[in-house]
């Protein structure tokens, strides 16, 4: 307890030191005004003692600040208590202005000497408010002054009041005296209360901040945390090799949550959760990015084999069976691991590198954690790249290049399929290989579609405006248009604009179609164009997911045999088997068959052999711009196209 004071004695000095050191300007020049007056009112010699006193005063309390030391020892209390000595003195040689003048036989003075004391009392009550050892030590010699004035001016000789008088006013000093220990008391308390609200309000601040960086279910920092302490770790650690990411996301959760409920799932977060907090450490930075996704900062690896190892018993802990109401819960991770180093020691950079490795685990069923090595993983598409694509798009720099099908029956145009090409300004041509990739990683596929099949439309009705039979021109449409009835409107939209060029119109659609999750909105999209008036090209047959029973079900005008099968005629026996057998389905479905690919005379022929009408290829000419196709439209007339006409929906069937 006597501790405890001592600490409050000290701590409340070192604020008073302040408070005298900031006001010695404020009190010197009082000074010299109050001598001044003391001067005018006749007390000559006793305004310069008091001045004397003052000036003594503040010398020594200068002094004793300078030699108060830092720390807290005996000396330091010694020096504060001379402190105090000194303000008790000091404030006391203040207050004998106001005695001094309460003798003067002017009222005027009298009444400079009762201001003079009433303001001591307001700079002493709010400078130490907060200190109230000196407070109150200084406003007890102040109200006894009040007190003395008082008798003083109970004296006057030219302005006599009786006994009773005085005494009234007497009274009235009392009052004053207790309304201001009151109200400095009150004070206290709505400091006291001022602290308190402060206090709770940092408080609730804290959990705030601490709930913006923090997952609420598992108690894992966030996102936001984790770049925090991510980006900190970087700044922080001396040797960079030894600092890892690891990137987690667990396998076969979704089932979970939707067979036994989200609290089900939470249970099997909040043990995850548990699980990595524990096995990583206290000096990791452990995290849950969002949904499934956690994340973990782990120091002080020194190897990669180390880091693997770490992953391994993650991933064993991680399988470990989690019980939820009676029921075993259990589910898979796959972790994706990069270390930091001088050329990789940025969190974005770090958290990308994991995530690669961490979808290459997610692929490969035999290594559940992977490490990321710059060798074996492509280099990330860059803010640059995207802005250069979208560039592209908008600037039409992206541009359709028109690859001739030819029937074979006649060697004439019966159309053509727009291929885009892309006219970099560094790296010359592209072909849809060198940028399609980050169409797809960017999400602009439909921007794409809508400036490709513009340009498209334009041309041929540039083509149709030339007197040109224009045939079937095929475009490239990908799933997302299909699976969304905005971007399905949007399409519509553009074709509306040119309506004497449906007929002419055939979409390519490819087969990743039927393993879409949206896979009933594409086929809906799908007739929705059909009943336009637009034909639709399944393509690249028989190399992805089609099986005889989509065909039945799908609605469709054309089938594109690949590139694969027909490149394997007359070298592979299985290649002539399944080209003929997909020309005989194409004849019982009542569709077009449509080889791509066809670079030579010998595939020629054994397509004409086995009934193949139609056919585009370099053997018959490279991709062409609207001019050239044009031209070659003028040299050629159209060969009817059997089977053009469309097939009737197999689904009815």
């Amino acid at each position: 307890m006597r501790r405890h004071s001592v600490d409050q004695f000290m701590y409340q000095t070192r604020i008073a030191m302040h408070i005298t050191g900031r006001d010695t300007r404020k009190r010197i020049a009082s000074m010299f005004m109050m001598i001044g007056v003391v001067i005018w009112s006749g007390a000559s010699a006793i305004g310069l003692s008091i001045g004397a006193l003052i000036i003594l005063n503040e010398i020594l309390s200068f002094v004793v600040v300078k030699a108060m030391p830092k720390g807290q020892s005996d000396k330091s209390i010694a020096i504060g208590l001379a402190f105090w000595g000194l303000n008790c003195t000091l404030i006391l040689v203040y207050l004998s202005f106001s005695i001094v003048l309460g003798n003067s036989p002017s009222i005027a003075f009298m009444i400079a000497g009762y201001l003079w004391l009433f303001g001591i009392y307001v700079h002493t009550s709010n400078s130490y408010s907060f200190l109230p050892f000196y407070n109150w030590s200084l406003m007890l010699p102040s109200f006894l002054v009040a007190f003395g004035l008082l008798y003083v001016s109970s004296n006057h000789q030219i302005y006599p009041a009786s006994r009773v008088e005085w005494l009234v006013v007497a009274m009235l000093m009392v009052i004053y005296i207790v309304n201001t220990i009151e109200t400095m008391d009150k004070h206290d308390d709505t400091q006291a209360a001022l602290a308190r609200a402060r206090s709770e309000l940092n408080s609730r601040l804290k959990e705030l901040e601490h709930l913006t960086r923090h997952d609420k279910l598992t108690g894992l920092k966030n996102r936001l945390g984790f770049d925090e302490g991510l980006r900190s770790a970087l700044l922080a650690t001396k040797n960079l090799e030894h600092l890892s990411v690891f990137l987690i996301d667990l396998d076969d959760f979704k089932p979970i949550n939707d067979s036994y409920s989200h609290l089900a799932g939470d249970a099997v977060l909040v043990a995850i959760a548990n699980s990595l907090a524990r096995i990583a450490g206290p000096d990791a930075i452990v995290a849950r990015l969002g949904g499934d996704e956690f994340a973990a900062v782990i120091p002080d690896i020194s190897s990669q084999e180390a880091a693997l190892r770490l992953a391994s018993y993650m991933i064993r802990a991680f399988n470990a069976s989690v019980r939820f109401q009676e029921k075993q819960l259990r589910v898979g991770a796959s972790i994706g691991i990069a270390f930091a180093s001088g050329d990789l020691n940025k969190p974005s950079e770090l958290l990308a590198c994991a995530d690669q490795a961490m979808y290459h685990a997610k692929a490969d069923l035999a290594q559940k954690a992977v490490l990321y090595n710059p060798a074996d993983f492509p280099v990330r598409a860059t803010l640059e790249d995207r802005n250069a694509l979208q560039r592209a798009i908008q600037e039409e720099q992206i541009q359709p290049y028109y690859q001739p099908k030819i029937c074979l029956k006649s060697r004439n145009v019966v159309g053509f399929e727009a291929l885009a090409r892309w006219e970099h300004p560094q790296k010359g041509m592209l072909c849809p290989a060198d940028f399609l990739p980050l169409v797809t990683e960017f999400g602009l596929h439909g921007d794409l579609l809508m400036k490709v099949a513009k340009q498209v439309l334009c041309d041929m009705d540039k083509m149709h405006i030339a007197g040109c039979d224009i045939g079937q021109m095929s475009i490239n449409v990908p799933e997302v248009t299909l699976a969304t009835l905005s971007g399905r409107a949007e399409l519509s939209g553009l074709i509306a604009k040119f309506p004497h060029l449906r007929k002419n119109l055939t979409f390519e659609i490819t087969e990743d179609v039927f393993i879409a999750r949206a896979g009933e909105m594409i086929q809906r999209s799908i007739a929705f164009f059909r009943t336009d008036g637009i034909r639709v090209s399944l393509d690249d047959f028989g190399t992805g997911f089609a099986s005889f029973q989509h065909l039945r079900v799908l609605e469709f005008d054309e089938l594109k045999l690949d590139t694969a099968f027909v490149g394997g005629l007359g070298i592979d026996p299985a290649a002539d088997v399944l080209v003929k057998g997909f020309l005989a389905i194409g004849k019982g479905l009542g569709v077009q068959i449509v080889a791509e690919g066809v670079e030579t005379q010998s595939q020629v022929d054994l397509l004409s052999q086995m009934g193949c009408e139609v056919v585009q290829g370099h053997f018959f000419g490279a991709e062409m711009t609207a001019t050239q196709a044009i031209e070659l439209l003028h040299k050629t007339p159209e060969c009817p196209m059997t089977s053009t006409k469309g097939a009737v929906s197999r689904a009815a069937s």
